[in-house]
């Protein structure tokens, strides 16, 4: 039986030449592999759903205008409730990376399909992606002044000695967390999956292969797994679409904080 981890490796699909950067000896692989091709495919799917959207839209919407504009307005509300005017100039950013992370998690639900998610490389990219535009807007709002960021306002200069080292190092942890909160739920969602997927086949070989005894407690083995299976499934729906949504809202509160650079203190 294939190991629960095995549809995580990261395979070529297509080969490709390597790229050397020029000056240097650092070699690029330009192989299109598994997990840069989910991304390709979720990138796809959401530039076709849109285009196509945008191409007719109608009075009375139809059920996939209804999901667009359903989305369109459900982040255009967030980035608002969150940062006041201040979410509309930001919204295309946090419009893109909610539907791209929420179309790889549900394309790595359909079975054969790899989730570009569940690579800590992936996820550390859109952290690192997220980060560096908040450092690139904190200090070009604020300058040196983004730093106030880690000092509240009215603590004593004692507590700040204390304080603001804090407060940097947690301002510091946020790309790995970010990234390894969307990697760990779903590198785990689909390893349990798996595990439950390969008791449907153990236990249903063995219910064949059994006497009587062994064949009746291998039905019922297989029946409970197959439950555990849709059960899973279920719960990782649900899953796939929490963490796009805790991804996206978490990078409107850092967008927030590098525009106010604590005043909300």
């Amino acid at each position: 039986m294939a190991s629960p981890m095995e549809q995580f490796q990261i395979k070529k699909v297509i080969d490709l030449p390597d790229f050397t950067i020029p000056g240097t000896n650092f070699t690029v692989d330009m192989a299109i592999t598994n997990s840069s091709l989910a991304m390709f495919a979720a990138a796809g799917l959401l530039i076709l759903f849109f285009a196509i959207l945008t191409a007719s839209p109608k009075v009375v919407p139809g059920k996939f205008q209804v999901v667009g504009e359903g989305v369109f307005t459900f982040i255009d509300d967030l980035a608002e409730s969150v940062m006041g005017h201040e979410g509309r100039k930001f919204f295309p950013f946090i419009f893109t990376i909610f539907t791209f992370v929420l179309t790889m998690n549900l394309l790595g639900l359909i079975p054969g399909n790899f989730t570009a998610t569940s690579q800590l490389a992936v996820t550390a990219t859109l952290a690192v992606l997220v980060f560096g535009l908040v450092l690139i807007i904190g200090f070009w709002k604020h300058g040196l002044g983004f730093f106030k960021l880690f000092a509240p306002s009215g603590m004593p200069w004692y507590m700040l000695i204390f304080l603001f080292p804090i407060e940097l190092f947690s301002f510091l942890l946020r790309p790995v967390t970010l990234s390894l909160r969307l990697f760990g739920n779903m590198l785990g969602g689909h390893v349990a999956l798996k595990v439950f997927a390969g008791f449907i086949i153990a236990l249903g070989g063995m219910a064949f292969a059994g006497g009587f005894g062994l064949h009746n407690l291998g039905i019922a083995g297989a029946v409970l797994s197959m439950g555990g299976v849709v059960a899973l499934t279920a719960l990782e729906l649900l899953v796939a679409a929490l963490q796009a949504f805790v991804f996206a809202i978490l990078t409107t509160i850092y967008l927030n904080d590098a525009v106010t650079a604590g005043a909300g203190h």
